[in-house]
């Protein structure tokens, strides 16, 4: 699977001085208390070219990058994409409290806009991505899920 979301190279630098545990993969954690730091870090990561940092709600937060033009044309030509407005790589992170804090997912698609209706999300399957995700929200005090 195509990933070439600018953020992971930065996901492994930042967990390469974490504790060299191997967590399970996983693209959600738990935190005991409200996890600014890695909502901090992902904001400041999402500063590259073609990038852009939305907060979409009070607990949702996405880092939308451009991709290469080939991904961006098989994208359009695969999912009947609509070329005036570019598909785009979408991580998004959602905390929400409970009863023990704070649980974060992550989510990782390819938003392919369509000339009508809503736009179109491909989900992105990676074991390596699901890894360094959960190191990143390891090495942030969270505890995968």
């Amino acid at each position: 699977m195509l990933t070439t979301f600018r953020l992971l190279p930065v996901l492994g630098l930042l967990v390469a001085c974490a504790p060299q545990d191997v967590p399970p993969p996983s693209r959600s954690a738990q935190f005991d208390s409200y996890p600014q730091r890695l909502f901090d870090t992902f904001e400041i990561e999402c500063n590259g070219p073609g990038e852009e940092f939305r907060k979409t709600g009070s607990r949702v937060f996405e880092c939308a990058e451009l991709l290469p033009p080939e991904t961006t044309a098989y994208l359009i030509l695969n999912y009947d994409g609509y070329p005036q407005d570019l598909p785009k790589s979408i991580l998004r992170m959602v905390s929400t409290k409970n009863s023990t804090g704070y649980r974060v997912d992550a989510e990782l698609f390819f938003n392919v806009p369509q000339q009508k209706g809503a736009s179109v999300q491909v989900p992105v399957e990676s074991k390596a991505l699901d890894q360094a995700i959960s190191a990143l929200f390891q090495s942030m005090g969270g505890s995968p899920t």
